[in-house]
């Protein structure tokens, strides 16, 4: 019989008493532990790690608890992660400020080894519920990609970054050539398993972690590149165009070809014509709607880069 082994939930533990610190690494050996002992290292490895629950002491060297958690929930990608305070401030006030500056809970010094436990696990699981929510929210029920909303803040948060450090950022429209001719044709049964494989035959060609392919509604998905110019995402783009024919998925009431086809617009980052993601996505949107006019199953790219 073969064992499934459940990954255990990661802590980071930052404190610079060596004596609390072996305590709390001994009260919850159970988890996967990373430690820290000042407020630069907890947030280099919160970052690079991505933890589900940081122990983070008040008291530290060079920059205190209460403005390593506040710069830890201004970070996008830290903000997210559940902080406790572990520390001997015991009064009223310290816990206000505390949960003030984004902590979930307090636990106050000598520390007892049952309370950490009881703390730990309840905040993991309220966590957990949590993401299970938030995967729900943002994930296609049909297809189990990213939907419309959850692209939206990832491509907001993508075109930040692309201004503010000066890096490319590609976007790809992607339209099912007469899917309902398709549906009317096989059913709408046929057409969610239809919509299934395209889906997964994007994921299969886009690799980078970076990347993101996601459904904006009916047939309609998109594909965001960060940091990739246009000249690669021209070549990305044909690999999905021929990966799509290469499914095989006949389409016998199509006018384009005898299996399913999709037609693809493509537009690259230039602030000369795009000010902001919505622009850039229309733009996309236009070079679609030209390789649809143009005949379908092909791939048009905005010109306005140059």
């Amino acid at each position: 019989m073969i064992k499934s082994f459940k990954i255990q939930p990661s802590l980071l533990i930052v404190d610079d008493s060596i004596r609390d610190m072996e305590t709390l690494v001994s009260a919850l050996a159970e988890y996967r532990l990373f430690t820290a002992t000042n407020s630069l290292q907890a947030l280099t490895i919160a970052v690079n790690v991505q933890p589900d629950l940081i122990l983070l002491s008040i008291r530290l060297p060079e920059m205190d608890g209460y403005e390593t958690c506040r710069q830890l929930k201004q970070q996008i990608d830290t903000q997210h992660i559940p902080v406790i305070f572990v520390t001997e401030l015991n009064n009223e006030e310290h816990e206000t400020r505390g949960f003030s500056v984004g902590a979930v809970d307090y636990i106050t010094k000598p520390i007892n080894p049952n309370i950490v436990r009881a703390r730990v696990t309840a905040q993991l699981q309220l966590k957990a519920h949590c993401d299970r929510l938030a995967l729900t929210a943002d994930t296609d029920m049909l297809t189990g990609i990213p939907n419309r909303r959850h692209f939206e803040t990832v491509v907001q948060n993508e075109w930040n970054r692309a201004l503010r450090y000066d890096k490319p950022l590609s976007l790809i429209m992607v339209d099912v050539d007469h899917f309902k001719r398709y549906n009317d044709h096989y059913g709408h049964a046929a057409g969610d398993k239809c919509l299934k494989a395209i889906a997964n035959s994007f994921v299969s060609t886009i690799r980078r972690a970076s990347d993101m392919v996601a459904r904006l509604g009916g047939e309609e998905f998109v594909c965001l590149l960060p940091e990739v110019p246009q000249e690669q995402a021209i070549n990305l783009a044909e690999q999905i165009l021929l990966s799509i024919r290469d499914l095989g998925i006949a389409h016998a009431d199509s006018p384009v070809a005898d299996h399913v086809t999709v037609s693809l617009g493509l537009a690259t980052l230039n602030l000369n014509q795009h000010t902001t993601w919505q622009n850039l996505l229309q733009q996309a949107d236009v070079a679609l709607y030209q390789a649809k006019h143009e005949g379908r199953n092909r791939l048009i790219v905005d010109q306005q880069l140059s």
